[in-house]
């Protein structure tokens, strides 16, 4: 993408998110209020300087006092930029990932929470602490449109441990085509995880061709595909038993999750992903 068309990126997800989201929730996905002081029960991990000894000694069990700042959301977006995300006919694959990180990343801002992200491939490429500065935004949007996703591979396995490492419970938004195998039962135990499915419609439904040569953007291979016929149904059948897998794990492991292709407004469809009409 071109310098210019990044800032505009940037000026049509800002105002979106501080403009257009509508009802009285000042936040695109929602979040818990922090108006007030809350106890809840101690968990492993939590300052035993926070017990409250008085609720405790009356309940019998040990309660934490949680303050304004412990109950601001920390907002995670998680990229993964491998090869297939170099793809698309209206735009690439990660040009779109990169509009969703900016809106997903205003909106925690607006809502005065904390933000930070992770760029990941076949390794960690880059990230932030989390942070209120509005600047991180247009980082974290930048550097996805700017990447160079060619001839790296998607390590889910790597992501995911990273992110397992993150103390704090988070929500995380982990962008990706998701044509590789991925587990996040055990992410999702510990963090609120939503997948963002991008996809363009071209991979889904792909035109009879017949003979082309095609390049496997992660390897960098070339490889020729009588793409008709038989072939061609065969791998809208393989493409339908691969979404059906991954719909199933996410649902089993308690994700939420969404689709957004290439030609569609990313942040119409965050806003159905979160309840808003």
């Amino acid at each position: 993408m071109t310098q210019k068309s990044v800032k505009k990126l940037l000026i049509k997800a800002k105002k979106q998110v501080f403009s257009e989201i509508p009802g009285n929730n000042p936040s695109l996905f929602k979040g818990e209020g922090f108006d007030f002081v809350e106890l809840r029960e101690y968990q492993p991990g939590d300052d035993v300087k926070k017990i409250d000894w008085l609720i405790t000694a009356k309940l019998q069990k040990p309660y934490v006092k949680l303050y304004r700042e412990e109950r601001e959301l920390n907002v995670i977006v998680a990229a993964m930029l491998n090869g297939s995300t170099y793809f698309g006919t209206k735009r690439l694959k990660y040009e779109t990932m990169a509009e969703i990180a900016a809106i997903l990343g205003y909106a925690a801002i607006k809502n005065q929470d904390n933000f930070s992200y992770f760029l990941y491939a076949d390794k960690e490429y880059d990230a932030i602490p989390p942070t209120k500065h509005m600047s991180a935004v247009q980082q974290c949007a930048e550097r996805i449109a700017y990447f160079d996703p060619l001839g790296k591979r998607a390590d889910f396995q790597g992501l995911v441990r990273r992110l397992f490492r993150i103390k704090r419970k988070s929500i995380i938004f982990i962008l990706s085509d998701f044509f590789e195998e991925v587990d996040l039962k055990v992410l999702a135990k510990k963090h609120e995880v939503v997948a963002i499915i991008v996809r363009d419609r071209l991979e889904e439904e792909p035109l009879s061709l017949g003979y082309i040569n095609l390049i496997d953007p992660q390897t960098k291979e070339s490889l020729s595909v009588d793409l008709e016929g038989t072939t061609l149904q065969n791998y809208k059948k393989e493409q339908k038993r691969i979404d059906h897998r991954l719909f199933d794990m996410l649902k089993k492991s308690g994700v939420r999750f969404t689709k957004i292709y290439t030609d569609e407004e990313p942040f119409i469809k965050l806003l159905k992903l979160f309840g808003h009409r």
